[in-house]
C-alpha cells in the first residue's frame, strides 16, 4: 500500500509541476472561425433590431436615438395588419392540412406496398425543386386549369405543396418508431381500428403532431417565392416586405422585419419544445 501511495503522490506532483498546455494554432483558428460564424449568422439580425429603434427617416446607420415610432407606424398601417392576418391565417390552415396529410402518409409508410418509393420521391420533390421553378410550374398548372389566383385557392395549394415534405419528414420518424405491440394489445382487448387510432396512437404522438404543426406554420409564414407567382390581390407579410424594399426603402421596414422574425422564431421554438417532449415520451 505504501508503494502504491508513494507512486500516486509522485504522479500528482508531476502533474502539478507539468506546465499547462497553451492554446495552439488550431484552437485559435477554431475560435476565430466560430466567432466569425456567429457574427455572420446573427450580426444582421442584431443590426435589424437596432435599426428598428433608430429615430431616423433613413433606414441605416448612424444611430440617432431610440424610438418605438416605427412599430407604431407598422401597427397603424391597414395593409400591413391585413398582410399579417393573411400570413397567420394562411400559415395555420396550410400547416393543419400538411400535418394531416403527413400523418396519413406516415401511417401508409408503416406497411410496404408497390410504388412506395415512387410516392416518397413525389412527396419530397418540392424540396429538391428550386423555388422559382416550383412557382412557374404552379403558375402554369393553375392557368391551365383556369383557376383564378387567390389567397385560399392558389396560394394555399402552393404553401401546402411546399410545407408537406417537411411535415412528413418531421412526423414520419415518430410514426415509424411506434411500438406495434401496443396497438396489437389494444386490439386483443377488443378495441376496434378507429378506437386504437383515437385512444392509443394519437395520444402517444400528440406532441409530435403539435411540433409538426408549428414547424409547418413557420415555413408557411415565411414562404415568398411560390407565393409571388400565384398570389392574387391579397398580400402576405413576405410579399409586403418585398414591395417595401422594391418601391422604396421604407423606414418602418426594420420594424416589420423584427415582427416577422419574432413570430417565426416563436413558432420554431415551440416546435422544438414539443419535439423534445415527443422524443422523451417515445424514449
Amino acid at each position: 500500500m505504501s508503494v502504491l501511495a508513494a507512486t500516486a503522490l509522485d504522479d500528482v506532483g508531476s502533474a502539478a509541476q507539468r506546465p499547462r498546455r497553451s492554446l495552439n494554432g488550431w484552437s485559435i483558428a477554431l475560435f476565430i472561425y466560430a466567432t466569425a460564424f456567429y457574427l455572420f449568422l446573427y450580426g444582421p439580425i442584431a443590426i435589424i433590431v437596432l435599426l428598428s429603434f433608430n429615430n431616423s427617416e433613413v433606414t441605416g446607420l448612424p444611430f440617432r436615438g431610440a424610438t418605438t415610432h416605427w412599430y407604431e407606424v407598422v401597427f397603424a398601417r391597414p395593409d400591413l395588419m391585413s398582410a399579417l392576418f393573411n400570413s397567420i391565417a394562411l400559415g395555420f390552415i396550410s400547416a393543419a392540412i400538411a400535418t394531416a396529410m403527413a400523418f396519413f402518409l406516415g401511417l401508409s409508410f408503416r406497411r410496404d406496398y408497390v410504388g412506395q418509393q415512387l410516392v416518397l420521391g413525389l412527396v419530397l420533390l418540392p424540396i429538391i425543386l428550386p423555388g422559382i421553378l416550383g412557382g412557374i410550374v404552379l403558375l402554369i398548372f393553375f392557368g391551365y386549369l383556369g383557376i383564378r389566383p387567390g389567397l385560399y385557392t392558389t396560394v394555399l395549394v402552393a404553401h401546402v405543396n411546399w410545407v408537406l415534405p417537411f411535415a412528413f419528414l418531421t412526423l414520419n420518424g415518430r410514426l415509424q418508431g411506434l411500438d406495434r405491440a401496443v396497438e396489437e394489445a389494444a386490439m386483443d382487448l377488443g378495441a376496434r381500428t378507429h378506437q386504437v387510432m383515437l385512444r392509443v396512437v394519437l395520444p402517444i404522438i400528440r406532441p409530435a403532431l403539435v411540433a409538426t404543426l408549428l414547424f409547418s406554420f413557420s415555413l408557411s409564414f415565411d414562404e415568398f417565392i411560390r407565393t409571388l407567382f400565384v398570389m392574387g390581390y391579397d398580400r402576405t407579410v413576405p410579399v409586403v416586405l418585398w414591395s417595401a424594399i422594391v418601391d422604396r426603402l421604407a423606414p418602418e421596414l426594420p420594424a416589420m422585419a423584427v415582427i416577422t422574425i419574432l413570430i417565426s422564431t416563436a413558432g420554431s421554438l415551440c416546435g422544438f419544445a414539443f419535439a423534445a417532449r415527443a422524443s422523451k415520451r417515445q424514449a
